[in-house]
């Protein structure tokens, strides 16, 4: 009795990735902006907080979230009268206000975060070496994306 080979699965083209990629984004999204909405944020709000790993500038959060820089006044200054950030100035420069996560903020990140990693088990169960290829991979997709 011969034995069939099963045949390769066919290599995706690169429309049909880009078509995948958004698929996996736009259901990370619906995800976070889930968690983010029990916590009485919007999507905006929740990566905002997420972008203070460090403190950042208004003009860094606003380049970085790809809106205008008087939107993002509203957004950490709604962020502030909820605890989650402070501003404070840049000690080099008077002019520039930092944006600066509060212990309250870094406890809603944290939140977030860990029930995002509850649902993104396939990131836990890759080895260290597919760790690594991912990454790597992302980065020459998306090059200005090297992990932090």
């Amino acid at each position: 009795m011969s034995q069939s080979v099963p045949a390769a699965p066919a290599v995706p083209a690169p429309a049909q990735l880009m078509d995948q990629l958004a698929a996996a984004a736009a259901a990370y999204y619906r995800h976070f902006t889930a968690l983010a909405a029990e916590r009485g944020l919007t999507l905006v709000q929740g990566k905002t907080l997420s972008l203070l790993r460090e403190p950042r500038s208004m003009r860094s959060l606003a380049d970085l979230l790809a809106c205008d820089a008087s939107n993002m006044t509203g957004v950490v200054d709604r962020l502030e009268s909820r605890g989650l950030v402070r501003r404070e100035v840049d000690p080099a420069d008077r002019r520039i206000k930092n944006v600066l996560l509060t212990e309250a903020g870094e406890q809603t990140v944290r939140l977030i975060r860990a029930e995002m990693m509850s649902s993104l088990t396939g990131l836990e169960q890759m080895s260290e070496d597919e760790r690594r290829d991912f990454q790597a991979l992302l980065c020459r997709v998306f090059p200005g994306t090297a992990a932090t």
